[in-house]
């Protein structure tokens, strides 16, 4: 396995940096805008993500990188930049997760310990399955998009990109959720949801208009 640089380094990232090193991986460093306050995994500070010489690093060194930031846009923002730029993102399963052979991890997305991707579940780029989340068969998840702690999305779910899947929350079989919508923590979702709508509570109801 390649060496692997982090971008960004607090809440979220300790969480991949832990994965990483559950898994043997070797960390490089990390790039942050600027030198992390905290450093419990004492990181390299390799620079900030805007400045190119700092990004040459990768490059010279042939590494691959992580984007280890929670929020959907921003890590989709970054993403694209470095793979533009030709740089190798990566996966990072945690070993206590459990993913079907018979799924698909698309490249960049985080499955933390206690998921559970099960099989002909397909999980876009850069998508991030937490702690103790389930996927379950044929579900379609989008890129970019975050299924929190606990959620569990039944059997032949749709998550469109950029989507925002609450701690807990409980998605129907066969429901399909548009882009860059939120369902909040601990709703239960009954029936479809369009693409950019807030919707809360048991059963979810839509709190806000499109």
């Amino acid at each position: 396995m390649k060496g692997i640089a982090l971008f960004g380094y607090s809440g979220h990232a300790y969480v991949v940096a832990d994965a990483i090193l559950e898994i043997g991986g070797q960390i490089i460093g990390y790039f942050d805008q600027n030198k992390a306050s905290s450093n419990p995994f004492k990181l390299n500070y390799l620079g900030n993500e805007q400045d190119q010489f700092s990004l040459d690093k990768l490059s010279v060194l042939e590494e691959a990188f992580f984007v280890a930031i929670g929020n959907n846009l921003i890590r989709r923002r970054l993403t694209e930049l470095l793979t533009g730029k030709g740089y190798t993102s990566i996966s990072v399963i945690h070993p206590r997760s459990i993913v079907s052979k018979f799924a698909i991890i698309n490249c960049g997305t985080f499955v933390a310990a206690g998921a559970m991707v099960n099989a002909m579940a397909n999980v876009g780029q850069g998508v991030i399955i937490n702690t103790g989340a389930v996927v379950e068969h044929e579900c379609e998840v989008g890129n970019y998009t975050h299924i929190a702690p606990g959620a569990v999305l039944a059997g032949n779910v749709r998550v469109g990109e950029g989507s925002f899947i609450g701690a807990n929350a409980v998605v129907k079989q066969g429901v399909s959720i548009g882009r860059n919508a939120i369902v909040g923590a601990g709703a239960v979702v009954l029936k479809d949801i369009a693409d950019n709508l807030v919707w809360v509570g048991n059963p979810a109801k839509n709190i806000r208009n499109e």
